[in-house]
């Protein structure tokens, strides 16, 4: 596939609006948008404008992109290159003889896959046909609701295979930073400590509902909470809360601690959607299919670290 045909058809001013007559129904519009096609899906990608639109509204929807670092590479190598040591710097006597570490281990290649995920929207005949109608805004957030609540889900417990990598792997995600029998307020202080100061200044909490809450009750020995109901903050950090957290169960890890923007989110290319004509006609409904191709990969385990709650 040349992306660079595909990404220069989607800036053009025209395709716009034929792709927006595409989604309408219109058949001839489907003629003059032949550079726009993905052979991978079967779809049509996104004009520029409307994929800037769908990124900010899936920016607002997905935790996990809100703190994460979220690039585009749509060709090219299937690796992308981590920076694992860290930097040092120190005093030299003058005239003093300079330590020149080897740097040869400083990058690490981490492999990227192209993991498609699918959604599929549904809309009476009537809405599309009529002018009047915000197509273009129901797509957009339609779409971004959808692929955030699959991407959040994928990169928090993604097994690896035929899906990205989670935050939750056991190997390639979060490290254990800290062991408990039941969630306590000392294993929480303990996961906190666990994780380098580096990674605490930008760190977040990520746990569900029901281990919030659980936390909201827990007090030190003076009675003080360790919940700040006034920003929602534990030990000053935000608190992120999601539904494809497991819950704070034997052999689970119910909560992650530290600095997302070490999850790498990779486009591996444009939303693309396709219009549905025949599928749905009997019901009076129009059908869009679109798709991502994307992957995750947490590029340093230290910067998050997980609670662990003891097997029974």
């Amino acid at each position: 596939m040349d992306y660079r045909k595909l990404t220069a058809a989607c800036t053009l001013a025209g395709y716009e609006r034929n792709f927006m007559n595409l989604m309408r129904g219109d058949r001839i519009a489907e003629q003059n948008m032949a550079e726009g096609l993905m052979a991978e899906t079967a779809a049509f990608a996104m004009p520029k404008s409307l994929d800037d639109k769908y990124e900010n509204a899936i920016t607002e929807k997905s935790i996990l992109r809100q703190f994460s670092t979220v690039f585009s590479q749509y060709s090219g190598s299937s690796h992308i290159l981590a920076a694992m040591s860290d930097d040092l710097a120190e005093c030299v006597p003058e005239n003093g003889a300079i330590d020149i570490q080897d740097a040869s281990n400083d990058f690490t290649q981490i492999p990227i896959g192209r993991y498609k995920l699918a959604a599929l929207l549904r809309l009476p005949g009537s809405f599309v046909a009529d002018a009047a109608f915000d197509l273009e805004g129901y797509l957009v957030r339609r779409l971004a609701s959808a692929f955030a609540k699959a991407e959040d889900r994928y990169f928090i417990s993604g097994s690896g295979v035929d899906e990205p990598v989670g935050l939750l792997h056991a190997t390639e995600g979060a490290e254990n930073g800290a062991s408990a029998n039941q969630l306590s307020y000392d294993a929480v202080i303990d996961l906190y400590y666990s994780v380098k100061p580096e990674y605490r200044r930008n760190g977040v909490w990520l746990m569900n509902d029901e281990t919030a809450q659980t936390l909201k009750k827990l007090k030190d020995d003076a009675g003080n909470y360790l919940w700040r109901g006034s920003d929602d903050t534990v030990m000053g950090k935000p608190v992120m809360i999601t539904e494809y957290m497991p819950d704070a169960e034997a052999g689970a890890r119910p909560i992650l601690f530290g600095d997302l923007s070490y999850y790498w989110i990779v486009k591996r290319s444009p939303v693309t959607v396709r219009m549905l004509r025949e599928l749905f006609v009997l019901n009076g409904q129009i059908g869009y299919m679109a798709f991502e191709l994307i992957d995750g990969r947490l590029v340093r385990r230290e910067a998050v670290k997980a609670l662990n709650i003891a097997s029974e």
